[in-house]
């Protein structure tokens, strides 16, 4: 996405969010199309490949469907610049997209299943990510949640989990302070959320004798 981390206008904006919406279109379109000829050609001209349908199916749904994944995450991203600013709508962009590849991966293996043995694969397997991507997905969300509320910004001079020093960075999964001496100091998003967020006085520049 270019110029994403530049001020734009709205109406740039609104241009770029409407190019997304017909892409995602697009994707749907060109999918479904696709998997009809793929089907046609299976079931008319070539049946000998018919006993492996399944799997081109399943090849089909996993570009068509990542490539409708991201582009729906980037209707999110676009539709949050309106309001917020780049890593903010990033941010936004960035939990969608964890959390509609986790949905797609455990519907194509439901798929595979078929059946009540689908559901319960594909339930299965969704858990299985869930579980996998829980501390990941946690960080993801608190800092999310960072980006909207801003109890502190860049430069803020803050206590956060007992590291003192200015904010250099708000990121999705770590903000990163900077310590009096220099250390880098990058600290979990959802360690800070539900913790005390000290605000310090800004340190003043020393005089030069």
């Amino acid at each position: 996405m270019a110029a994403t981390t530049q001020e734009m206008s709205k109406s740039e904006i609104a241009r770029h969010q409407a190019n997304a919406i017909v892409k995602l279109v697009m994707y749907i379109v060109v999918y479904v199309v696709v998997a009809a000829v793929v089907q046609l050609l299976i079931t008319r001209f070539i049946p000998s490949v018919k006993s492996y349908q399944v799997y081109i199916n399943v090849l089909l749904a996993l570009a068509f469907g990542y490539l409708i994944v991201s582009a729906f995450a980037d209707v999110i991203y676009w539709a949050m610049r309106f309001r917020y600013d780049h890593p903010t709508a990033r941010a936004m962009r960035n939990v969608f997209l964890l959390i509609g590849i986790g949905a797609l991966i455990a519907s194509i293996a439901g798929a595979i299943g078929g059946g009540v043995a689908g559901v319960a694969v594909g339930g299965f397997l969704g858990i299985v990510i869930g579980f996998s991507v829980q501390q990941v997905l946690g960080q993801a969300v608190a800092g999310l949640f960072l980006l909207l509320a801003r109890p502190f910004k860049i430069s803020d001079h803050v206590n956060l989990l007992g590291e003192d020093g200015i904010v250099n960075d708000v990121a999705i999964l770590f903000t990163e302070v900077i310590k009096s001496d220099g250390t880098k100091v990058l600290i979990p998003n959802n360690s800070i959320i539900g913790n005390k967020i000290y605000l310090l006085p800004k340190q003043q520049p020393q005089e030069q004798k």
